[in-house]
């Protein structure tokens, strides 16, 4: 029986001989398409190939892309576990042309691999097109498949599109038919929605440009692109018919059983599936970068394990369990995948501390939601207030409730969910009016309803692709800016790091169809990211999509200076002793400033020491690590807060410098701190490091935290600042 690791080789070797290039999966967060939550299909690397935006060495590629769908419109996790053939997690197969073969080799050679390479049975392969594509027709019949299974579709099934206007074109689709013991008909009829006629394989024919006015006109460069899931083909060739039944997942699925004492296929069968898929989903996007968090990416990250923790909480696990699984994983999909191997101890890490995390408040909300039913009729929905509750106070999604109900055969009100979410956003508003920020700035509060928060990209990329949602000029929204305008500017992905902790805002550059800004400064509002900028040419319009560039030369100094300053607050401890807390900080391009408090200024000797310190780190070229964690659980680590700072549910914690003078806080490293700002990867990559100091014998103005924050002064006896040069080596 061929592997899932063996059937994807054969794929990607076939089209190989073919003369495709066979082209590395992209990362699962998009870099090239701002309308996408994460890659859900083959051809999402391949977009602006397609478009003729960009041209690459080869014209024919293959390809195994990872995917998820649960967010946005391509949402399968309320069906995951419970269906044979939906995941959040997916490999899809394909083989692509840009503008190079066409119908005629492509319909071939889809079916000399399935027939001949994969074996299947021709008379169980039966086709669909698109009832006007007599070509497609002529050459299935040409090749050997009975005009009887070929049949037409007048409906999208068979017309893909890649938006309301842009590339488009017919598709022909290939299914297997499992046999008449299964119900189910083929497709087009009454009752196609059964398990009898199974789609394994769709062939878009990208011959055709959609125009507003629904026209469309031939492409000059008409291309293929394919998929097929690697899953479903790998049930088939396996003589299942269950994608849970494949010797991936069952291996998955008996790790879940091992790690729980219990039987894969006993009353628990479901919660291993639902652990064996969410396994492959969390870590493979943790993998990518995405971490857990409240907002955009991280916050469906976050669904996603816990409601794989959740099954392993009802099969009666009493201590995490999820992280335990990583080794299965890796020795399943790390050949295919290096990246699990390489993050394998993030990725483990990440779930273990989610897990505890949650454990901690998995009991409690399980009581409460037992408590609401205790008092409801039988069969009755839970309120939504109730829902809202376990959502705002114990961290459960509402898709999370459901599936606990669903169990219950019992569900939610919707509607009042909405209401009290609705209601809260209200007060959070109502508070935030008192705080003296510009009244203008409410409009902020609108995007961020209309929008979400902005969901940031910056601490992995430098560039990316996005969409504009909001343009404000003068405090209101507008739809279109000309040349010369200065125009904030919200979109609802960035690499850009907005105003923050002492670090400065990014700059850079916006490019759109219709015209290009310059980005001077970058804010953040109401979880919203602020690009100020000025238009350099033509106009910026909302809802377009943009090519983000941040100033690559200026973020690698402040992120330099930035994290040089981690560094200098450890030696100063060192040199003047524990008392020794940070006031405030700037990290800009060409300089970085620490204050502290001291009882009296550093003695020549005491300077020197510090800058040695501090170099000596640098030397070390140790890795600037970061963790996710509780603040409670960073601090019981002791890292390092900034002072003044307010710090939410969750924190980024930063470490760098290997512990050779046993003064790390957790023991292992040097400096420890609680941060969201962008860092070196290695800290070689400050350079060399020298201070100055300058003593201030006077009120001192909390730095950088805004003119309204800066009414409360304070004096410090001895307040120091330390004004710093690094000089890359």
């Amino acid at each position: 029986m061929a592997s899932l690791n063996d059937i994807r080789s054969t794929f990607l070797n076939y089209f190989e001989k073919q003369g495709h290039q066979i082209v590395a999966s992209s990362p699962l967060v998009p870099r090239n398409d701002p309308t996408l939550m994460f890659a859900n299909s083959g051809m999402v690397q391949f977009k602006n190939l397609f478009t003729g935006v960009e041209t690459r060495d080869y014209a024919r590629a293959t390809s195994s892309q990872k995917c998820v769908r649960a967010g946005g419109k391509h949402n399968d996790l309320d069906n995951v576990g419970y269906t044979a053939r939906h995941h959040t997690f997916f490999e899809m197969l394909g083989n692509f042309s840009f503008g190079d073969y066409f119908k005629t080799d492509a319909i071939p050679f889809a079916w000399e691999l399935l027939t001949k390479d994969f074996g299947i049975d021709k008379s169980k392969l039966l086709t669909t097109v698109y009832h006007t594509d007599d070509e497609a027709f002529a050459l299935w019949k040409k090749i050997g498949v009975p005009e009887d299974r070929i049949i037409r579709i007048a409906t999208d099934d068979n017309f893909w599109r890649m938006g309301p206007t842009g590339p488009c074109g017919p598709c022909t689709e290939i299914f297997y038919d499992h046999g008449d013991h299964i119900w189910g008909g083929p497709p087009g009829s009454a009752d196609e929605d059964g398990d009898r006629f199974i789609e394994i394989w769709n062939v878009v024919f990208m011959q055709n440009e959609q125009f507003e006015d629904g026209t469309l006109k031939p492409l000059d460069m008409q291309s293929i692109d394919t998929g097929m899931g690697l899953e479903r083909i790998g049930a088939l060739l396996q003589g299942k018919h269950d994608n849970y039944d494949t010797d991936l997942m069952r291996s998955l699925m008996e790790a879940s059983a091992d790690a729980s004492s219990s039987d894969p296929d006993g009353p628990g069968n479901t919660h291993h599936r639902v652990i064996a898929d969410h396994l492959r989903s969390t870590s493979f996007l943790i993998a990518d970068g995405v971490m857990p968090s409240n907002d955009g990416r991280g916050y469906v990250l976050r669904r996603i394990m816990r409601r794989a923790m959740r099954h392993a909480h009802l099969l009666g696990a009493k201590d995490p369990m999820m992280h335990k699984l990583v080794p299965a994983l890796v020795q399943q999909m790390g050949a295919a995948y290096p990246e699990l191997g390489q993050a394998q101890a993030l990725i483990t890490e990440t779930l273990e501390q989610e897990e505890k995390r949650f454990k901690q408040t998995l009991d409690r909300g399980l009581k409460l939601l037992d408590d609401e039913l205790s008092g409801l009729e039988e069969g009755a929905e839970l309120p939504g207030a109730a829902a809202f509750k376990l959502y705002d106070t114990y961290g459960f999604p509402l898709d999370l409730t459901q599936d606990a109900l669903r169990e219950k055969g019992r569900g939610v009100d919707t509607d009042g969910f909405d209401t009290a979410m609705a209601e809260q956003k209200a007060k959070a508003r109502a508070a935030w009016s008192g705080t003296g920020e510009a009244a203008d700035a409410t409009v902020w509060f609108d995007v961020a309803d209309a929008a979400g928060a902005t969901d940031f990209l910056g601490y992995d990329t430098e560039t990316a692709e996005a969409q504009i949602v909001a343009l404000v000029v003068d405090g209101a929204q507008t739809e279109t800016v000309t040349v010369g305008g200065t125009v904030q500017i919200a979109f609802n992905q960035t690499p850009f790091y907005a105003e923050s902790g002492g670090q400065v805002g990014d700059t850079g550059l916006i490019k759109t169809e219709s015209g290009t800004a310059k980005v001077t400064d970058t804010r953040k509002s109401a979880d919203v990211f602020i690009h100020i900028a000025t238009v350099e040419s033509g106009c910026i319009n909302n809802g377009e999509a943009a090519v983000l560039e941040v100033d690559h030369a200026r973020r690698t100094s402040i992120r330099a200076n930035h994290s040089v300053t981690h560094l200098l607050h450890e030696a100063l401890r060192a040199a003047l002793g524990e008392h020794v807390a940070q006031r405030g900080s700037l990290n800009a391009a060409d300089r970085l400033r620490f204050d502290f408090s001291h009882s009296k200024a550093l003695s020549p000797a005491e300077q020197r020491k510090v800058e040695a310190e501090v170099n000596a780190y640098i030397r070390q070229n140790a890795a600037v690590e970061t963790r996710i964690m509780t603040p409670d659980d960073a601090r019981a680590l002791g890292a390092q807060a900034l002072f003044g700072e307010k710090y939410g549910d969750e924190v980024r914690v930063v470490s760098m410098g290997a512990n050779g003078s046993g003064k790390g806080a957790d023991g292992n490293t040097y400096s420890l701190e609680l941060c969201g700002g962008t860092h070196v990867r290695q800290t070689g990559d400050i350079g060399a490091f020298a201070l100055a100091e300058r003593r201030c014998q006077q009120l001192w103005r909390a730095p950088d935290r805004g003119a309204d924050r800066g009414r409360s002064d304070r004096l410090f006896a001895g307040q120091d600042q330390l004004l710093a040069d690094r000089r890359t080596s």
